[in-house]
């Protein structure tokens, strides 16, 4: 997992953000509606981090320290728009599960906050059985509500855990920035 920093890199998230999207599209699933996403991972100003795989973008997000949305208390480390190369397994969202909490612990914060898109009811499928996978991989449901760009969202919250074994499974170059701001750091 690493800062993408090159326009390659960052034209590389916008297609697979826009495959996704078409993925998500072409089985009736939500898309964003109000934010142009794959034009957020081409803007260099955008602090996106990508897991690779074999030199291969598998995912990508864009972690930032937040001192607290407005469905939660206190700061966290915030993941937005989290994109995986469709047609993928799970394995990829528990990679991405367990670097997040990994990351928040070694940046002191708390816990780990994302919203998923959920335009019906949280009990509906298939953002049911979605949510059931990501509870049994630690996240837990803080209900649903309008997310950041309007739409409504499920709200998730995982608590930051350091993971020293993660290293094994998962490099890490990728670092979540202040809101708003590039953050041109390198962590290991």
């Amino acid at each position: 997992m690493h800062t993408l920093r090159t326009d390659a890199e960052r034209a590389e998230a916008a297609a697979l953000v826009q495959d996704r999207q078409r993925w998500l599209a072409l089985r009736g699933l939500p898309v964003p509606a109000q934010a142009d996403v794959p034009a957020l991972f081409r803007d260099p100003q955008t602090n996106s981090a990508g897991l690779f795989e074999d030199g291969k973008l598998i995912a990508c997000t864009v972690p930032a320290h937040d001192p607290g949305l407005s469905w939660g208390e206190g700061p966290c480390l915030r993941l937005g728009h989290v994109h995986t190369l469709p047609g993928q397994s799970d394995d990829i969202t528990r990679l991405i599960t367990l670097w997040a909490s990994d990351l928040a612990a070694r940046q002191s914060l708390p816990l780990v906050r994302a919203e998923i898109l959920g335009r019906h009811a949280l009990q509906a499928e298939p953002i049911a059985a979605l949510l059931r996978r990501l509870t049994d991989m630690g996240w837990d449901v803080r209900g649903s509500g309008p997310g950041r760009e309007g739409d409504r969202v499920a709200r998730l919250e995982l608590a930051a855990e350091h993971r020293p074994g993660l290293s094994a499974l998962i490099s890490c170059q990728a670092h979540a920035g202040p809101l708003g701001a590039v953050d041109d750091r390198s962590s290991a």
